[in-house]
């Protein structure tokens, strides 16, 4: 499927999709993707595109707003933390008598 338009006010859109896994219905999944154009406030073009999956809805765009990088710092600091827990929660929870469990 394909679809593509463009309205009187200069937004152009086009989206396409596919489902994924086809005859799998367990496994079945409605994969959309496309994008969407349409100018700002001062006439500057916006272009979002977008891919919609068994992930979710996935936006890209130089016009939305991106989390800071973490600081050097604080990364190591999470990954040493990490990998205490990693040693730490077995015999915890040894000690209470229960099996260790694995979290994704």
């Amino acid at each position: 499927m394909q679809i593509s338009y463009e309205t009187g006010n200069g937004i152009h859109a086009q989206e396409s999709g596919y489902i994924k896994n086809k005859g799998d219905e367990k496994n079945e999944i409605l994969v959309q993707q496309g994008t969407i154009t349409y100018h700002d406030e001062h006439g500057h073009p916006i272009t979002l595109s977008y891919i919609a999956d068994e992930h979710g809805f996935q936006p890209q765009g130089a016009h939305l707003p991106t989390p800071p990088p973490i600081p050097e710092e604080i990364q190591k600091s999470l990954q040493q933390l990490g990998h205490q827990q990693e040693y730490e929660q077995p015999e915890t929870l040894q000690e209470y008598g229960e099996e260790p469990q694995e979290y994704h």
